[in-house]
């Protein structure tokens, strides 16, 4: 998934699996884009944050090209834009932002809410490179924010025994694409049956999509994201979540805006 090739300086091209819905997964551009940014940025700085436009929808069936224009080379800080395109022009705009380590204290403040292990839930995910189980919303127990509360463990199916800590954080971002509409979707439609996709004819697409690195992670093990829709207006819905270790430890969070079409009557 991130092994992308070098088409010269600064720009790479990656590939990807067709989307069950059609197209690419969104998840798959914003992670290649953050690789494709690290390969640019020194070993010492490692992934803060990336936020992400969707322009097009992508083609699975060509390679997407990465071209990342190195904004700025900091002594603490490093930023990449990085402009993902195909024959239709581009799809996805993306900043990345990237920190080298500081010491300082660590305070987190949100508690992971209390559900059922993963092992005792059925792996529902449309993806052959992670599992994914859903909690059921009635299962869940601790204080939420916003509406449409959605909940599932991920963990990448790929051997990262060995792998860099920034690939953790690049399959972090691809899983974290998967939930968002969801929380939107359970908000507007709270009766939806697990799988469906809201009434008939409803469309719906990823507008833009931030993801922030608290701690450092392993996305081969399990990992708690939580979702939750804080408004819907203008025919968008924004969500936002919050992804925990096994442990409870805070070590990420979402937000996305998804522009959701009901047709008329």
């Amino acid at each position: 998934m991130f092994d992308l090739v070098a088409h010269g300086p600064d720009t790479y091209v990656g590939v990807g699996p067709r989307y069950p819905w059609g197209g690419l997964y969104g998840g798959q551009i914003v992670a290649q884009a953050l690789r494709a940014a690290t390969l640019s940025v020194p070993e010492q700085f490692t992934p803060h944050s990336i936020r992400a436009y969707f322009i097009r929808r992508g083609d699975h069936t060509e390679p997407v090209r990465y071209e990342v224009d190195r904004i700025r080379n900091g002594r603490s800080f490093v930023t990449r834009r990085v402009v993902a395109r195909q024959a239709i022009g581009a799809i996805l705009n993306a900043e990345c932002s990237f920190q080298r380590p500081e010491q300082s204290p660590t305070v987190q403040t949100l508690t992971m809410p209390d559900a059922p292990g993963p092992d005792g839930l059925a792996d529902v995910s449309f993806s052959e490179h992670f599992e994914r189980r859903e909690v059921p919303s009635e299962q869940l127990v601790g204080n939420c924010d916003g509406a449409g509360r959605y909940a599932a463990w991920f963990r990448a199916k790929a051997d990262l025994h060995e792998a860099a800590p920034v690939l953790h954080e690049c399959w972090l971002a691809f899983i974290s694409d998967d939930l968002p509409t969801g929380a939107v979707f359970n908000t507007l439609w709270p009766d939806r049956a697990p799988g469906e996709h809201g009434p008939p004819g409803v469309m719906s697409v990823s507008l833009d999509h931030t993801v922030w690195f608290h701690r450092p992670l392993r996305a081969d093990e399990w990992h708690l994201h939580e979702m939750t829709c804080h408004f819907v207006g203008g025919a968008r819905g924004l969500a936002f979540g919050h992804v925990f270790s096994a442990a409870g430890e805070h070590v990420a969070s979402l937000a996305q805006e998804v522009l959701i079409r009901v047709p008329a009557e």
